[in-house]
């Protein structure tokens, strides 16, 4: 082989290897030009233990909440009145103390039942909806089944005082294996965007995308959401997941009529927030027992970022 051809070859083989090297770049980073950190392929979470749940306090006088910021999903889910509260969800770990909880809707029993048997703390509900309650396939643990697990707090005022100590509740069992979130990659197809809000009748909520922290900092009613334990929440996966809403339920204790019931079984269309970048989803779930799968427009599945997931169940338009 001449000089002249061996030079060829090497200049060649060194414009490749700069071409790789800018590709794996680019590919590295966000939409906003911040690092993205290695994702592993879309899997569930490997370490899911026993589900715990627990429904939460979300007006303003509950605030700050305790024990939010290591649940692994948080529903937002519409109560009477037009405003929300927060059904949380733990895969294993639970908090050493979490409130203030509040009473069940129907919603709680339609969300959990594609985790399998889960435990869940609440403080009551209407009349009519306990034997719907008693005999879904979760663990009632609410004060009337485990009352030496719950305490008030004599600071803040009734009903926004009750709080649980989940270590005093039963144990539950693992969810089935294709339940819990599916993590992977970031896909392509996202549109960049620093903020994004959902809006129900009577409340609000902001998220903001950190590029430092890598998170969807929460914000409800215009002011940053927070806990007593660790400070501000933030989230790595923000959906809202639209749904038929019906309402006729009786809410707190009976006394409200016409509480919204979110219908979390069937398909439509879904937002999601990942890494700095919205995309445009569907989301399917035939049946309860059935999990909830989230896929692009296109039909392929639509992997979440590894961390806390917050959905947000919002009626269809």
């Amino acid at each position: 082989m001449t000089k002249r051809r061996k030079w060829i070859i090497g200049t060649i083989v060194g414009v490749v290897v700069v071409a790789v090297a800018a590709l794996a770049i680019v590919l590295t980073q966000g939409p906003h030009g911040q690092p993205v950190p290695p994702a592993a392929p879309s899997q569930p979470s490997p370490s899911a233990g026993p589900v715990f749940a627990a429904k939460i306090d979300n007006v303003a006088e509950a605030r700050p909440q305790t024990g939010l910021s290591s649940a692994d999903v948080v529903y937002v889910e519409p109560v009477e009145g037009g405003l929300t509260r927060l059904l949380a969800v733990y895969f294993g770990s639970r908090p050493d103390v979490l409130g203030p909880v509040r009473s069940a809707r129907s919603s709680d029993i339609g969300v959990l039942a594609q985790y399998g048997q889960p435990v869940l703390a609440y403080s009551g509900a209407a009349p009519e909806i306990l034997p719907a309650l008693r005999s879904a396939s979760l663990v009632n643990a609410s004060p009337a089944e485990v009352p030496g697990a719950y305490f008030r707090d004599n600071g803040r005022p009734a009903p926004h005082n009750l709080y649980v100590h989940p270590a005093g509740l039963p144990g539950g069992t693992p969810p089935p294996a294709d339940s819990v979130p599916r993590f992977g990659p970031v896909p392509t197809a996202g549109t960049p965007v620093s903020a994004y809000q959902v809006r129900y009748p009577a409340a609000s909520y902001d998220f903001r995308w950190s590029p430092d922290s890598h998170r969807w900092a929460i914000f409800a009613d215009g002011a940053p959401l927070s806990t007593t334990e660790a400070g501000r929440l933030d989230a790595a996966t923000v959906i809202e997941q639209r749904v038929d809403v019906r309402v006729g339920e009786p809410g707190e204790s009976g006394a409200v009529a016409n509480s919204p019931v979110a219908q979390t079984v069937g398909s439509g269309e879904a937002t999601i927030l990942r890494d700095g970048q919205r995309f445009a989803a569907t989301w399917n779930r035939p049946a309860p027992q059935s999990p909830t799968r989230f896929l692009t427009t296109t039909g392929d599945p639509l992997p979440l970022a590894q961390g806390p997931v917050w959905i947000l169940l919002t009626a269809k338009s």
